[in-house]
């Protein structure tokens, strides 16, 4: 039987879950959980489970001739649809899978696109998600269409013709671009938008998905967004205004959730989402404490924001959902690896007015007022600053202008590659 694979998605699919790991295996348990949640979010219906470790992958199926026997055999036993492999897989070890069991076999960053593809809901998210899925797809087209190898002829082609597989590579490169177009565009709108409230203190939540981000927004803002618990709940920013309680308030920012191995093309995808992470000048590091691997997802969020550039932001820990911890031993050990924080808990209510005092200190600590000399014609650096910072005033003098600005200390290194000299600290500003 040949499979013909038509679309890549999971819709309510009785699949099988492996857990194929090669590094450590005592984290594979937690692994595997996080992958039926996550197929369970694609809308499969998990029959079976089962976990494997191995010192290197096998080149032609990853998990070896054995296990994909008795992968056969359980499909028979389940009538199963599909087996979904919690790594990324090559498109000759996909194809070889199909081959031996069968079915359908996914790795795991096709569920994740799959995943979002069906959580997109605005025009940009929706290009992020298409982009990512076809950059994704272009390289295993081959192996993805049985109609691929036909060859085509015709008046104006010349030779044998053309293979269809270079047709459609062409027609995928020409979407990958016009993407790319859509998503610049959409880039620039959000920087105006960024631009447009310098004014104002910002904040960004960020963490591993469904650790309460959306919740903890909805107690400090009343907000209103939704919360849900299943991974992958917000694809799209949003900002609210937050109150500090001195008549004063700052705008607040919930992204999309990171995991552990996010596929780097939806990381690539939703640099346009995560322009406010990007631009915040204090990111709130919401951790899950209830999880028994809130290490591990605490690494896997910081690792993507190093990523995007911004691991060196001001970050403030906050150690949500204590109302679910039995054994606080865990937070020493994460503080002692990741910082201090502030333990809170969105549901109930407990930390949040620490939460708040903690927020103003830290953003009354991010902003100072500089003067800056630069060259009249280092106009990229008056380019920087204009977007990056609230220029107070502007003096000629000759071929220097000396500039007194309100800016975070992260960007002093930049100021200073683009030629800028700062002068004394004029005093703290927010």
């Amino acid at each position: 039987m040949e499979l013909k694979r038509t679309k890549l998605a999971v819709v309510r699919e009785r699949a099988i879950l492996v857990g194929a790991t090669t590094g450590d295996p005592s984290f594979a348990k937690e692994s595997l959980e996080e992958l039926r949640r996550l197929a369970e979010t694609a809308g499969a219906l998990v029959v079976g489970e089962c976990a494997q470790h191995r010192r290197a992958p096998d080149p032609a199926t990853f998990i070896g001739g054995g296990k994909v026997q008795e992968l056969a055999a359980a499909f028979r036993d389940a009538n199963a649809d599909v087996v979904i492999m919690d790594v990324d897989l090559s498109a000759a070890q996909v194809r070889n899978l199909e081959k031996a069991t069968d079915r359908k076999a996914i790795d795991r960053t096709e569920l994740i696109l799959d995943i979002f593809a069906r959580g997109a809901r605005t025009s940009m998210a929706c290009d992020q998600v298409e982009l990512a899925q076809l950059e994704y797809t272009l390289p295993r087209l081959r192996h993805m269409w049985t109609h691929l190898e036909r060859f085509e002829g015709g008046i104006g082609m010349r030779g044998p013709g053309e293979r269809q597989i270079e047709t459609d590579r062409r027609i995928v490169r020409k979407r990958l671009q016009e993407l790319h177009r859509r998503i610049a565009r959409g880039v620039r709108r959000k920087r105006q938008e960024v631009r447009a409230r310098r004014d104002q203190a910002t904040a960004c939540l960020v963490g591993y998905t469904n650790a309460g981000k959306s919740t903890l927004m909805n107690a400090l803002t009343d907000a209103g967004v939704f919360a849900g618990d299943k991974l992958f709940a917000t694809l799209d920013t949003r900002t609210r205004s937050c109150s500090l309680g001195d008549g004063r308030a700052f705008l607040l920012s919930d992204t999309v959730g990171f995991i552990r191995k996010l596929p780097h093309h939806l990381v690539a995808s939703f640099h346009a989402t995560l322009e406010e992470a990007r631009t915040a000048d204090l990111l709130l590091h919401v951790v899950d404490v209830s999880s028994p691997c809130a290490a591990e997802q605490m690494q896997s969020v910081m690792e993507v924001l190093t990523e995007l550039e911004i691991a060196e932001h001001a970050i403030l820990n906050v150690y949500n959902k204590m109302d679910l911890v039995s054994d606080e031993s865990v937070l020493p050990l994460l503080r002692g690896r990741f910082g201090d924080g502030v333990r809170v808990s969105a549901v109930t209510g407990e930390g949040l007015p620490k939460l708040r005092e903690t927020i103003e200190k830290r953003l009354d600590e991010a902003s100072v007022t500089v003067a800056i000399t630069l060259p009249a014609a280092a106009g990229r650096l008056q380019a920087y600053l204009a977007e990056h910072s609230q220029v107070l005033s502007k003096k000629y003098d000759n071929e220097t202008v000396r500039m007194e600005v309100r800016i975070a200390p992260r960007h002093f290194g930049i100021v200073r590659k683009l030629g800028g000299r700062l002068a004394e600290e004029t005093g703290a500003a927010v």
